[in-house]
């Protein structure tokens, strides 16, 4: 069966859930190398051997959801909590271009304070100042906003849906809906953005299916970057005590969907790398990742961006980040991309 589905692979025939959860179900190693080196050879023939690089800035934690695993989560009382004013941010959006990233991404919890038109503002301070795309991950806001900050100079979202189990969806998310999530990805698509979403892997109460299920929905959504990571339990949330997510599935699951979605960006993620410190982005790039973010938010913000402990680089200058990551990715015998590492799916103006 798992020759069969390899050469299913091989012919670039879709793959179906039942398929996927076979795959999932892995633990061979020479089976998983198969896997691996599968998904690598499709990752290079559909976005090439390039590494496209983000600079991540992560301006808020202040966050109005309670979301069960996240550290930044509303009644967390034991976060010290900070938000970036505007020109700061600006500033180290100026300085990621200096490091030679062509995008930074705007992270935060969903806060209120950073009202649309102080948004607007930033967005079209930075593209003055720094020769960027912009990426925005600031989670669920009415479509009027999502429209003024792509007008305003945007050019992608980023917003992950977690899981696609809805059962599941709404234990964890006790301040949004599965359906306006889906609404939301839908509505950035349609105003024009470059849309990312994703999910994490070995959440509490996750299954194989349901994880298969995951990879179906990226497919469907046609996204143009898709972020996975593994699981990784805060002790400051309801799900303390619970085990983090698997470094091996959270592999698998990038393979399956370099495999599924083919051209989409795939980042080897932090959370992966956290879990896995030697060698985790460098096997996510060797088995379908083609994106890093080095993080770039200035230092004195970093350990409190908590949305999982122990995350690594909190103890580095951007500069330092930027150094290690250039490192890692020559290791493995891959370059840097120098373009904005627009999406490959759709016809992108510069």
């Amino acid at each position: 069966m798992i020759d069969y589905l390899f050469e299913k692979i091989e012919r670039e025939q879709e793959l179906n859930k039942e398929d996927l959860c076979r795959l999932l179900a892995l633990e061979n190693p020479q089976e998983l190398e198969t896997l691996y080196n599968m998904a690598d050879k499709i990752r290079k023939k559909y976005v090439r051997d390039e590494v496209h690089l983000r600079g991540l800035i992560e301006f808020s934690n202040h966050c109005r959801n309670n979301c069960l695993y996240c550290g930044i989560r509303r009644d967390n009382t034991k976060l010290v909590r900070y938000r970036m004013d505007l020109d700061e941010i600006v500033d180290t959006a100026v300085l990621a271009q200096k490091l030679g990233y062509k995008t930074v991404v705007l992270q935060s919890g969903e806060d209120p304070c950073y009202t649309v038109d102080k948004l607007e503002y930033l967005i079209k301070s930075i593209k003055a100042r720094a020769d960027v795309a912009i990426t925005l991950s600031i989670g669920e806001r009415p479509r009027e906003e999502y429209k003024r900050l792509y007008e305003a100079g945007a050019d992608r979202f980023l917003m992950r849906f977690e899981t696609s189990n809805r059962a599941l969806y709404h234990k964890l998310h006790p301040d949004s809906s599965f359906d306006r999530r889906m609404e939301s990805l839908k509505w950035l698509r349609e105003i024009g953005y470059q849309v990312g979403s994703g999910t994490m892997v070995g959440l509490p109460g996750q299954t194989i299916a349901d994880i298969a299920e995951d990879i179906l929905k990226f497919k469907e959504l046609d996204l143009d970057m898709v972020g996975v990571g593994p699981y990784i339990c805060h002790n400051d949330t309801p799900l303390a005590g619970s085990a983090n997510g698997d470094v091996e599935m959270t592999l698998k699951v990038i393979a399956l969907t370099r495999i599924v979605t083919r051209d989409s960006h795939i980042p080897a993620t932090t959370a992966l790398a956290t879990l896995r410190p030697a060698d985790g982005r460098e096997k996510a790039l060797q088995c379908g990742a083609n994106v890093v973010m080095p993080n770039t938010t200035p230092m004195k913000y970093r350990a409190h961006y908590a949305l999982y402990p122990a995350k690594i680089c909190i103890n580095e200058k951007a500069e330092q980040c930027s150094a290690c990551i250039h490192r890692r990715i020559f290791s493995i015998g891959r370059p840097v991309s120098r373009d904005y590492g627009h999406s490959l799916k759709r016809k992108i103006s510069v």
